[in-house]
């Protein structure tokens, strides 16, 4: 045997080697990060996604004020999916507030597409927070009460449910 026969055939062995370990690399990848992360995406309805509608929350000027009675305008709301689901609260005040939920248990509070409700931070005036509703209880509304957290006299009620249609 010469050679030249010796280093291919270890040149041949090394890339089957490399062609196997890479193989072995790309199913553990496939099989420990790929498709877990796949199937843990819902799966939401375009109607659910893009509804007719919106739903406008104002928190009005003097909000921030204990005398007044109004904060959130309206205080109790009711959004359907597919119809109004998409909700925006908008700070029409001159204070920063909050859109916080009353809930601790965040599993209760947590839409399956859009995640945790509550604004992250203040909404500072002028701006908004926006929250996608996705699901709602077969039967039944998914009632969320929620509250401005430096102001917690500001009350509101965000009710969801399934559409008839």
């Amino acid at each position: 045997m010469s050679t030249t026969e010796t280093s291919s055939s270890h040149a041949y062995g090394i890339g089957i080697i490399a062609v196997i370990i890479a193989l072995g690399l790309t199913i553990s990848w496939y099989t420990m990060f790929w498709l877990p992360e796949e199937n843990q995406k819902v799966f939401v309805d375009e109607h659910i996604l893009h509804p007719d509608g919106e739903t406008i929350i104002n928190i009005i000027e003097g909000s921030s004020s204990p005398e007044q009675q109004d904060n959130y305008i309206p205080k109790v709301v009711q959004v359907q999916l597919t119809i109004d689901n998409y909700v925006i609260w908008n700070n029409v005040d001159s204070t920063p507030h909050t859109v916080t939920p009353d809930s601790h248990d965040r599993d209760e509070i947590t839409d399956p597409f859009s995640g945790e409700f509550g604004s992250t931070g203040v909404i500072m005036p002028g701006e908004s927070y926006e929250f996608l509703f996705t699901d709602a209880p077969p039967n039944g509304a998914w009632v969320i009460e929620y509250h401005c957290d430096p102001h917690p006299w500001m009350v509101g009620i965000v009710e969801v449910t399934k559409s008839r249609f």
